[in-house]
């Protein structure tokens, strides 16, 4: 059998107590980290055989993982998060399935989801996009495409190349909202929430560290451009510092531009909290 599990991304609370046990069982951990696998086994007090399992041994690895999986239980684990998922396992998995392996998966913490929750943008429907190109070109274009998507995107990013990105951003689609999730579950952990202009600012100013996940808002409904957008935008910001509140304003936006008040509410709670807070005081 092969246990596909996800472990901590930072904080070792958040290891399930069946990812342990199963842990703990198994004959054989694939890891995507040797190192950080024998510092998480040795932190749960577990002695586990573990062999490397990465990026650039994976299609080599195959059998050696397979045939043990063939014999016993064999877990799956990456450096942190769901094996798999913009990680080693892909591979892994499909080939166990062609040799009729079992294939079980244990639950565990994912950076893109626990971002996406957290960022306040729409979650009925989502895309993630894993990592973008290196290059320049490459990312940008791959950023068009994303940027026309109808659903909120999720980018993994390193953060030497955050600034880049969200340089990209801010030329690309200047009104978008976006949130950026840096050190999740850890205890510098941040979530900031604007447009990529802004975002970029902050960041210039303190340099992120650590993992960093990006979530972008959907493309505006068909029609609408984000030159209407950013007028909107502007009317937006007008309503409140007049005074109107949240409901009026986004709700009268939603009727003039006949794009979801889910939008415009989400770009009011993107405001400066000194413009929002004179509506608050006039709905007191």
């Amino acid at each position: 059998m092969l246990y596909v599990v996800g472990t901590p991304i930072g904080n070792l609370e958040d290891l399930a107590p069946r990812a342990r046990r199963v842990l703990a069982a198994v004959q054989l951990i694939a890891a995507e980290d040797t190192r950080t696998a024998r510092r998480l086994l040795s932190a749960l007090g577990l002695r586990v055989p573990v062999t490397s399992y990465f990026e650039h041994n994976k299609l080599t690895k195959l059998d050696v993982v397979l045939d043990a999986a063939a014999r016993g239980d064999v877990a799956l684990i990456s450096e942190a998060g769901m094996p798999g998922l913009a990680d080693p396992g892909y591979e892994l998995v499909a080939a166990a399935w062609q040799r009729g392996i079992r294939v079980v998966p244990i639950p565990g913490p994912v950076a893109a989801v626990l971002a996406l929750v957290a960022s306040g943008l729409p979650t009925d429907a989502f895309l993630f996009g894993g990592f973008l190109p290196r290059r320049a070109g490459e990312r940008q274009t791959r950023l068009r495409a994303l940027l026309a998507e109808p659903h909120t995107v999720v980018l993994y990013e390193a953060p030497h190349r955050v600034l880049a990105t969200l340089a990209d951003l801010a030329a690309l689609a200047p009104e978008r909202l976006v949130a950026v999730a840096r050190e999740l579950t850890k205890l510098y952990e941040e979530v900031r929430r604007g447009t990529p202009g802004a975002l970029l600012a902050h960041f210039q100013a303190t340099p992120p560290r650590g993992e960093i996940t990006l979530v972008v808002a959907p493309a505006p409904p068909r029609g609408a451009t984000e030159e209407g957008a950013e007028i909107g935008e502007r009317l937006l910001r007008a309503l409140a510092e007049a005074g109107v509140p949240a409901v009026a304003a986004t709700a009268a936006l939603a009727k003039a531009t006949g794009r979801p008040r889910r939008e415009w509410y989400q770009r009011w709670l993107a405001l400066p909290p000194e413009v929002r807070s004179r509506a608050r005081s006039r709905e007191k």
